[in-house]
């Protein structure tokens, strides 16, 4: 297969357009065969739930490119089950399993030029979603719906890659309580924007959600799950209602525990307690593992390993995990699912 001409090393988080995408209908109470298509435009009514009631969600997981040749997913069963989670949020038909892992495995086949090679440092991203569509104005469910699939080779989302990122702490909620926060719905990413883009006028890659009830607790980064390394080699993350289960963070976990022998906690981070912190990342599909170098809060600024180099713990966590989706280590069984 000729690998199409791209400076694999030098990409972005962007959208690209590759060459087929995965598209199906839910009309009459069941999804249809669905297919592979050329066209990246979507017509929808005016009237689609998704435009004006933000009845969608969506996924991102990734293709990687093998040392032997091959290509395979990470995990695409467990965003599968995060995606019917969040379908059953917003009233939307749930994707079976089956189903979007099929569709997956065929969107990165018919695109298996755009695979970044092996070693370039970039992957092939995958963007599954669901959406409501058709004649309605009503608050209700939609009458019809979408759920699609498209790809794009990306790079690091975080600009510094494995370089240590700051991050500042926001007044603002992502999200309630007690409302869409573990759901991948697109409502939690518009109530983003604003506070990410004043941290990025601040000088800093994001910010840091504080828990919605108390503001006392790390709650998530504004596009990744937190976690840290405390002073005695604890992995630990929070809990809490409000955030998206990652599934690189849950992946972490394990990863700590049983290849590097970590104790890992789901545990209250509390904002004023840093110092108990020798490392802290930002992990998600997108970022994988950023580390932090530091983080703002009320005017004083905490750095934790360092700004410039990345944590001895971190990167281990990094290389194991990183190794396993790349198929340079053994992966836990069901974690890996061969494409091509």
């Amino acid at each position: 297969m000729q690998k199409k001409d791209i400076k694999w090393a030098e990409l972005g988080f962007s959208y690209i357009k590759t060459d087929k995408r995965y598209i199906s209908y839910w009309k009459d109470g069941k999804w249809d065969d669905g297919q592979l298509v050329e066209d990246n435009k979507i017509a929808i009514s005016e009237g689609s739930t998704c435009l004006h009631y933000g009845q969608e969600c969506f996924e991102g997981l990734k293709a990687y490119a093998t040392k032997d040749g091959g290509v395979q997913l990470f995990r695409p069963d467990e965003n599968a089950k995060r995606m019917q989670r969040s379908c059953e949020k917003v009233l939307m038909p749930a994707v079976p399993v089956e189903k979007f892992i099929d569709a997956c495995m065929q969107v990165v086949k018919a695109n298996e030029a755009w695979v970044p090679p092996y070693g370039s440092g970039a992957t092939l991203y995958l963007r599954p979603f669901v959406i409501g569509i058709g004649d309605n104005i009503g608050v209700r469910p939609a009458p019809e719906y979408i759920f699609g699939v498209f790809c794009m080779p990306v790079g690091p989302y975080f600009k510094g890659g494995m370089s240590p990122v700051n991050f500042t702490t926001t007044e603002a909620d992502r999200a309630a309580a007690h409302g869409t926060g573990k759901n991948k719905v697109g409502g939690n990413y518009a109530a983003s924007l604003y506070s990410h883009h004043e941290a990025v006028e601040k000088g800093f890659a994001d910010c840091i959600y504080l828990d919605p009830s108390t503001h006392t607790k790390i709650d998530e980064v504004g596009a990744a799950n937190f976690f840290g390394i405390t002073k005695d080699d604890k992995f630990v993350t929070p809990k809490s209602s409000s955030i998206l289960p990652s599934i690189t963070r849950i992946s972490l976990m394990q990863v700590a525990k049983d290849y590097l022998g970590m104790e890992a906690l789901e545990t209250d981070v509390y904002i004023d307690r840093l110092d108990e912190l020798k490392e802290a990342g930002a992990c998600g599909t997108a970022a994988v593992i950023t580390p932090i170098g530091g983080i703002e809060h009320k005017g004083k600024f905490h750095v934790f390993h360092s700004e410039t180099e990345v944590g001895p713990v971190t990167k281990k966590l990094y290389d194991t995990l990183y190794g396993i989706q790349m198929g340079d280590v053994e992966a836990p069984e069901g974690w890996i699912y061969k494409v091509i």
